[in-house]
């Protein structure tokens, strides 16, 4: 009926909540990646066997948990000084699911 689990040094305890309670967006797991690769990688590991592709680096995997995969540049690019740049790197990654660093940086 419960679990303990570590995700990179942090503990997680999870219950069995049964049918009543489902996985829905207000909890997901933040995953800041360093490449596109990462993201990449990621990616297609998370969306793997009936895992769906969610707008703006999101998805929810097989199960129904939501992640975020977020590339570090994206961060950086939306924190620029010059707010036009930003801007439409905002633009463009609302019209993407996967995070693509280098679309970005052509925005």
């Amino acid at each position: 009926m419960s679990a303990t689990f570590q995700l990179d040094g942090q503990d997680f305890f999870a219950l069995n909540g049964g049918p009543l309670f489902k996985f829905t967006e207000a909890i997901s797991f933040f995953v800041n990646c360093e490449t596109q690769e990462e993201v990449d990688e990621l990616w297609e590991k998370l969306t793997a066997g009936g895992g769906t592709p969610q707008r703006c680096g999101w998805l929810k995997d097989n199960y129904g948990l939501s992640w975020q995969i977020i590339p570090k540049a994206l961060g950086e690019m939306l924190g620029d000084k010059d707010s036009q740049k930003s801007q439409r790197v905002m633009q463009a990654m609302l019209q993407m699911d996967k995070i693509d660093i280098q679309r970005l940086k052509e925005a």
